[in-house]
């Protein structure tokens, strides 16, 4: 039975994760069926929603998913798993030439909190919360978390996520600076899908230029960025985009980009 749904309202691509039952805990096949949905939305949509369906936007690794792969010496090797199945997708998502915005329902613990917070945009429900769970069972966090925690809220306030394994609520994840939005439950689409089509409306070619240049200045030196930007403007400066954003500013008018 498919994990993953897949709608397209407009030029806004919608993924659900859909296994209620286990408050959309990630095992290979769901995570095969996003890796199929988000190359969908690629070549179908300008923009991308990902949310849960149910109480949670996910629970984390389904740790009834099957067997680890197992190494040489006959001992389980988790880090397979990751190596094989979860980290070509959160590449895809740090990569996905569109912008991407996560809407989170409930919880959002272990690697769906990576899947969450690799958005642009992240807009999360009032009951909503982020839970490095790893420690209680023994495990390092995953899914890049060691990797953009610290950068998004320091590293004081990650070692805090990642080392006591507690509940982040929506509100104080607002007050931190880790998500975008915090909005009552029952809002929670409405608020999503509104900045995602506006997203969807824009120079989306030079958005996923944008998300590109910033995840490059997180390892890139002064002179590096500055590079990048020259090569980036360079490429925006040749899109239709950019030619109907001068023309529609001399005519006093709203542009109508095309994502070209």
């Amino acid at each position: 039975m498919a994990k993953v749904k897949y709608e397209q309202d407009g030029a806004v691509a919608i993924v659900t994760m859909s296994d209620p039952a286990t408050l959309n805990a990630i095992a290979v096949d769901m995570t095969e069926e996003l890796v199929q949905a988000f190359n969908r939305a690629i070549s179908d949509a300008r923009c991308v929603v990902l949310t849960g369906e149910g109480r949670a936007f996910s629970s984390g690794a389904n740790l009834s998913g099957g067997p680890p792969p197992m190494d040489s010496d006959g001992q389980p090797d988790l880090g397979g798993r990751l190596e094989l199945t979860f980290n070509p997708f959160v590449s895809l998502l740090r990569d996905l030439p569109i912008p991407y915005v996560s809407a989170v329902n409930g919880a959002a613990a272990g690697i769906g909190c990576s899947f969450a917070l690799l958005a642009d945009l992240i807009v999360a429900a009032e009951s909503a919360y982020f839970l490095q769970a790893f420690r209680r069972i023994g495990l390092v966090p995953d899914g890049s978390a060691t990797y953009h925690l610290p950068r998004m809220i320091g590293r004081a306030r990650a070692m805090e996520m990642m080392l006591l394994g507690e509940r982040l609520p929506a509100k104080t994840a607002l007050e931190w600076g880790l998500i975008n939005r915090c909005v009552p439950d029952a809002e929670l689409m409405s608020a999503a899908k509104t900045l995602a089509m506006e997203l969807a409306s824009g120079p989306t070619k030079t958005l996923g230029m944008i998300r590109r240049l910033a995840w490059a200045s997180l390892d890139n030196s002064w002179a590096e960025q500055l590079q990048a930007e020259r090569q980036a403007q360079r490429a925006a400066g040749r899109t239709e985009d950019f030619r109907e954003g001068v023309q529609a500013f001399f005519q006093k008018r709203p542009p109508n980009f095309k994502g070209a």
